[in-house]
């Protein structure tokens, strides 16, 4: 291994042996030729090298660039990837906050770079490759850097954008020089870690039947991947090939997933409930927080989003604080934090006394039903400050996770969604044009709960958007009659959810009543605000669920 190493050192810095040889060799040689001679000439042999020496410069740096350009194309075909210690990555397992599952996948990769003597002894073979999946900013990234560094291996970071180029040839060739640096630190090491950020830039799906030939280049590049990981040998079987992406795996080429290159596919997904807490202490740590914020609280409002979002927030609520002149963050200034990022910067327009009070009467309305009706989810917030060019806003969370929906929480949000235009009939006997944004939401849940869910009634059951409609070459399969009695059935459900929403409203219109008036007088109230209104007329808050049990933070175990 110490030859390894050293070859490897020389394999890199040779050009500068070399460049110090020639230096060497350009001045003992001359000096040596000149000794000899009469002084006079000498002198003149000097003066006329000195003279010419900047000009001598100047056309050598003018031929070597065009040599340069022309050879490498400008530098295009060139892909410098330096080692990187895992040491100076230094990121541990217990760094990476939440992600318990993906971590305990992750740990079985450093398990196998660490035994692998063990595991050729007892004929396995180390994985190639591991695909991460998951949104962006879950921390894929920092996932990867944690098995470098609990492997204590060399890491390899790049990304699939970096393959890309205009010149054909450029990409495979990148690739071909991406792993033999690798192979030659996994030689010197022991073993290398490749991380491919943005894979499916790469890895997406060759096109054979390209009439331009413009998908030429990165059928080429990821064909050199597929060569490239089919032949890590068993003296290279120590390296892993990790790729990350954002996409769905179903973007990706059938061969790269096959047996033998990515082997294992590892879910990086958004935190839970205590994971979330846990990000939020772990950022809260950097900033100056008021010690009566809820960290917990926090968590509950943060539903679905990852950890760079969290980060983001605080980020933000810390500058609030600096503009309103306070020295630490308090829970206002996070809610605040997250009302900027999520329903943009507010703008006041200068309406009309009418358009306002039918603003505040359109939001009651959407206050109401969400808190009164929704099984799933509470008010944040409700505002007829102007942003993004709405005039009001009722933003509304769900109170856990969901990761399914069934026909009381769908018909819940187009009961939501219908109850602004609802509360200005009621009160006005007209509506707004306000309204088609809350029509675009409504129809599009209930043409999905008809014609794909089997929620419609009229034993309308299936999935009819697979049915052919007609089109070029292709039969109608679908009638005009029998689509309109789905779209019949669409429009059912809409009038039920009115009718609903209707009862609702007569029944609360003096709560009704009272949040406009609140809405036209403050403009904004925030939950706290809205759950005390409601407690005066004897209607509390549905209890939250219980929180989910406490998961201790992931440790490899000790060695």
């Amino acid at each position: 291994m110490l030859w390894a190493r050293l070859r490897l050192y020389l394999q890199r810095n040779w050009l500068w042996f070399a460049v110090a040889l020639l230096l060497i060799v350009s001045i003992i040689v001359p000096v040596w030729y000149m000794s000899g001679m009469e002084e006079s000439i000498r002198r003149y042999i000097v003066g006329i090298n000195v003279a010419s020496l900047p000009w001598g410069i100047l056309q050598t740096l003018v031929f070597v660039g065009f040599l340069y350009l022309l050879q490498y194309g400008g530098g295009f075909a060139m892909f410098k990837k330096s080692r990187v210690d895992a040491g100076a990555v230094s990121v541990r397992f217990t760094d990476v906050i939440g992600l318990m599952e993906a971590k305990r996948e992750a740990w079985e990769v450093v398990q196998l770079i660490k035994d692998r003597a063990v595991l050729k002894k007892v004929g396995g073979k180390i994985l190639h490759g591991m695909l991460m999946v998951g949104p962006p900013g879950c921390g894929k990234t920092m996932l990867a850097k944690a098995i470098a560094t609990e492997a204590g291996v060399p890491f390899l970071s790049t990304a699939g954008s970096e393959f890309v180029e205009i010149f054909v040839g450029v990409g495979a060739s990148r690739v071909r020089k991406l792993f033999k640096q690798a192979r030659q630190y996994a030689k010197a090491y022991g073993a290398c870690i490749i991380f491919i950020d943005e894979l499916e830039v790469v890895g997406k799906h060759r096109v054979f039947m390209d009439a331009f030939g413009g998908s030429s280049e990165s059928n080429s590049t990821l064909n050199q991947l597929l060569v490239e990981m089919d032949g890590l040998t068993d003296q290279d079987s120590n390296i892993v090939v990790v790729g990350a992406m954002n996409a769905q795996e179903e973007v990706l080429d059938p061969a790269l997933l096959r047996p033998g290159r990515f082997d294992r596919k590892i879910t990086v997904g958004r935190p839970n409930l205590v994971e979330r807490k846990e990000v939020f202490e772990y950022y809260a740590r950097n900033i100056a927080l008021d010690p009566g914020v809820d960290l917990g609280r926090l968590a509950r409002k943060a539903v679905y989003k990852t950890p760079a979002e969290i980060e983001n927030i605080l980020k933000e609520a810390a500058l609030i604080a600096v503009r309103e002149r306070r020295d630490r963050v308090s829970y206002k200034d996070i809610s605040a934090a997250i009302e900027r990022i999520e329903l943009v910067v507010a703008h006041r327009l200068n309406l009309t006394p009418r358009e306002r009070e039918m603003t505040a009467y359109h939001e009651a309305g959407h206050l109401l039903i969400t808190y009164l009706t929704h099984p799933t989810n509470d008010v944040f917030k409700a505002s007829i400050i102007q942003r993004g060019g709405s005039l009001g806003v009722v933003h509304s969370i769900p109170r856990e996770e969901l990761y399914t929906s069934d026909i009381d929480t769908l018909k819940a949000h187009i009961r939501v969604s219908l109850a602004g235009y609802v509360a200005e009939k009621l009160k006005y006997g007209v509506t707004s044009t306000g309204v088609s944004s809350d029509f675009a939401k409504a129809m599009a849940i209930a043409h999905d709960m008809v014609w794909i869910y089997g929620m419609g009634g009229d034993g309308l059951i299936g999935d009819f958007t697979q049915i052919p409609a007609g089109g070029w070459n292709q039969p109608v399969q679908l009638s005009e009659a029998f689509k309109e009695k789905l779209n019949t059935a669409t429009q059912a459900l809409l009038h039920e959810c009115i009718r609903d929403v209707e009862a609702v409203l007569k029944a609360e219109s003096h709560i009704l009543e009272r949040f406009a008036r609140e809405l036209l007088a403050r403009d904004e109230l925030d939950y706290d605000e809205i759950a005390q209104i409601f407690n005066e007329y004897g209607k509390p808050p549905k209890p939250l669920p219980s929180d989910a049990p406490e998961v201790r933070r992931y440790l490899p175990p000790a060695p």
